[in-house]
């Protein structure tokens, strides 16, 4: 078994420590950017119409704004918590600047790949829409077991990854309600057994309501912290930009640390490039697959831009405040004590919850096409469910280093398989955006 636990270790030294991957995201996203003419920045005001135009609900199938609340579900999780904290923990303000500047990048390749997954996305048998990396990589590369592959990988990551969910929250209500663990696992699986099981679209409908509420709580308890700390909001901004091109970073050799750690909080929290997003795009119910492509780059804006910025600012506003040497969700809780008082630590612990909750609601609804993709077969959708189950509650009760690591390995390697099949398939995304803005764009001009 070491030998297979050195073998995870050593991929994933070369795929994240050795910023193969950085690389590789930040690479695709300028290259996104530069063959859309900036889509993101050209049309973002499009972008905000698009997602307040909730558009009629079909009987079968996924409105535009449900796929952006699934994918926005899965994009905001731990990693916009506990990830920004450890982020700015060992980058400094400065990382919160390089975060902002993948986002803007990230979100070219959000539309790229939604946008395709839609363009190669097929019928479901059982109502709706079915698609994502492995059939825009079967129909458009004629690569069927490449697709196979991206299905395998991402199946090893979201196993990881319900694991690492409960985990965290776990932690965050025992530090907050004293409770213990198992007890927090078992509830956490029974809420989950109840949604999973329910209807077809129990999970859609779900998140359609969860996701805005936990967002506009979040941000709204922040912007009050903000308002509260108007005076010195100047000075943090200052911090922010002068860590972010310090001279004596630079020269202190840390420079490099305080760029490394934001642009890997962007990435790795926005999922753009990953794969899984596009699971959720191409389940919508719309009349042109930009317009889904549009929306699901604005869902990088608000994972990144937003979300993880209300929790940096949070910490950074509370620097020198709260005790030293304090990590992860533990020293995020201390700031909105320090910010709000002791009900702080609950609502940091309720948030996490939510955030950690719809995340694994969003991986579910990814892995019915991508299930769907090996074997049409109901069974092996039920399968998973009870799957989810036990890696929630084993995740709970304890750490397992290996599975977390395994996590990574599959991100990883998924993200560069979907990239694969990505690239070959970009001149059918750009020239679908031509048609868009002759046809839509235009026409409101």
């Amino acid at each position: 078994m070491n030998w297979f636990e050195n073998l995870v270790n050593q991929v994933n030294n070369v795929m994240w420590n050795q910023n193969l991957l950085v690389v590789l995201l930040v690479v695709s996203g300028i290259y996104f950017t530069f063959r859309t003419k900036g889509v993101q920045f050209r049309l973002f005001g499009h972008m905000i119409k698009l997602i307040t135009e909730r558009t009629k609900e079909k009987k079968e199938g996924v409105s535009s704004f449900q796929a952006f609340c699934i994918s926005t579900a899965s994009r905001v999780g731990v990693g916009n918590l506990a990830g920004v904290v450890a982020a700015v923990s060992v980058g400094g303000p400065g990382s919160v600047f390089w975060m902002w500047v993948v986002a803007l990048l990230s979100s070219g390749t959000a539309f790229i790949e939604a946008t395709i997954a839609l363009l190669y996305r097929e019928k479901d048998p059982h109502g709706g829409y079915r698609g994502g990396a492995p059939y825009f990589i079967e129909k458009g590369l004629k690569m069927r077991w490449l697709g196979v592959i991206f299905v395998v990988f991402a199946l090893i990551c979201w196993a990881g990854v319900f694991q690492i969910i409960s985990n965290s929250v776990t932690e965050s209500f025992a530090t907050a309600f004293n409770i213990d663990p198992r007890k927090t696992s078992i509830v956490l699986v029974v809420l989950a057994a109840v949604v999973l099981f329910g209807r077809r679209d129990k999970i859609v409908k779900v998140l359609d309501k969860m996701v805005p509420f936990m967002s506009v709580i979040y941000l709204g308890v922040v912007i009050f912290i903000i308002v509260k700390n108007i005076t010195v909001l100047p000075s943090m901004f200052t911090n922010i930009f002068n860590h972010a091109f310090g001279i004596k970073q630079f020269l202190g050799g840390t420079f490099g640390s305080v760029v490394m750690q934001g642009v890997k909080r962007g990435l790795f929290s926005n999922e753009a490039g990953s794969g899984s997003a596009p699971c959720a795009a191409a389940a919508a119910e719309i009349e042109h697959p930009v317009k889904q492509g549009l929306v699901q780059a604005l869902g990088v804006f608000v994972d990144t831009i937003l979300i993880c910025s209300a929790t940096a600012f949070v910490i950074l506003l509370s620097d020198g405040k709260i005790p030293e040497g304090l990590q992860g969700m533990t020293l995020l809780q201390e700031a909105f004590r320090y910010q709000v008082g002791d009900w702080g630590v609950v609502f940091t612990a309720v948030i996490l919850f939510l955030f950690s909750f719809s995340t694994m609601l969003g991986i579910s609804f990814y892995a019915k096409p991508n299930l769907a993709f090996l074997h049409d077969k109901l069974w092996l959708q039920e399968a998973f469910k009870v799957f989810t189950l036990v890696m929630l509650y084993v995740g709970g009760v304890r750490q397992n280093f290996l599975v977390w690591n395994l996590a990574d390995l599959g991100l990883g390697l998924m993200t560069i398989v979907n990239l694969i099949g990505v690239y070959p398939l970009t001149s059918k995304a750009v020239e679908a955006l031509k048609e868009y803005e002759g046809k839509f764009i235009c026409k409101t001009k």
